[in-house]
């Protein structure tokens, strides 16, 4: 584990941020953001933020670095973005940090674009033996495959979006078989053999433990903002000042002090367009 501390441009102190990158014994599969303390301001006592981000990913071997995948880094770059979230909070109860499930994931996701974008890439994806850039050639074959894979993704991710409806619309307590229940639940999806939902049933802890009962769609819903947000940085410049700072005061310094869709008009101007996911998914 490794420990920073985050400040501002003028030294002022904003919090702690752990990160815990590596797998060990005992430890959870997976990457998550997780907090130590959240951040209040009651009756003007204002108590910084401790946050660590968890992964597991290839740890060094020797001489050698960890070596991450395109997975790895785009993961690394949305769970920072939750931690950006925590450390940037600024309101008068910790608890107004838990923000609503269809918006939570803004933060992260929108952290995700800058990943590849080649104004980023040069500050660090370098061979790690010779330090070249990786050349312009392989980001478009990423690019390109990256297009094909997000459309398969919402595909099986909306179908287990369904499922989740699905389960959640039951209204009597009748028991059921679990199989043929999901079963007539991708019938009435039309899908094709080749996709099916993200998670089955028996494996589908978001809906079944993690708290997005009746909300795992919100993840698609937070893309139509991440996509339509992002777009406010490609018109204004990836590193946009002004951007940046009407972002963090809008979006991520509020938490849930006030409704979210109030939040988004006031950093974008106006209500979300999901033209720019459509692109994104290569539907047009």
């Amino acid at each position: 584990m490794k420990v920073y501390e985050v400040k501002e441009a003028d030294g002022k102190h904003i919090g702690i941020f752990y990160t815990d990158y590596f797998p060990r014994e005992s430890k959870g599969s997976g990457a998550w953001c997780d907090g130590f303390r959240n951040q209040s301001n009651i009756k003007n006592n204002f108590v910084y933020p401790i946050v660590t981000n968890i992964g597991n990913f290839t740890k060094p071997v020797g001489d050698q670095p960890a070596l991450l995948s395109f997975n790895d880094v785009t993961t690394l770059f949305h769970e920072f973005g939750h931690a950006l979230h925590s450390l940037l909070q600024n309101v008068n109860y910790p608890y107004s940090a838990n923000v609503t499930r269809d918006f939570v994931e803004l933060p992260s996701q929108i952290m995700e674009n800058w990943a590849f974008e080649p104004e980023v890439l040069k500050f660090y994806a370098k061979h790690y033996k010779t330090g070249d850039e990786i050349p312009l050639e392989f980001l478009k074959k990423i690019r390109d495959s990256e297009s094909l894979t997000l459309n398969f993704w919402a595909k099986e991710y909306l179908a287990a979006s369904l499922l989740d409806m699905d389960w959640h619309s039951i209204s009597d307590t009748l028991e059921r078989n679990v199989t043929l229940f999901e079963n007539e639940s991708i019938k009435k999806m039309k899908l094709i053999p080749e996709i099916m939902p993200r998670y089955l049933s028996t494996n589908f802890l978001h809906v079944a433990y993690w708290g997005y009962e009746s909300g795992y769609y919100s993840y698609m819903w937070a893309q139509v903002l991440d996509a339509d947000a992002f777009e406010a940085f490609k018109e204004n410049g990836l590193f946009d000042k002004a951007t940046a700072e009407s972002f963090r005061k809008n979006i991520l310094e509020k938490g849930s002090s006030e409704d979210p869709m109030t939040l988004y008009v006031r950093f974008r101007g106006r209500e979300p367009d999901v033209k720019p996911l459509i692109k994104r998914l290569g539907l047009e």
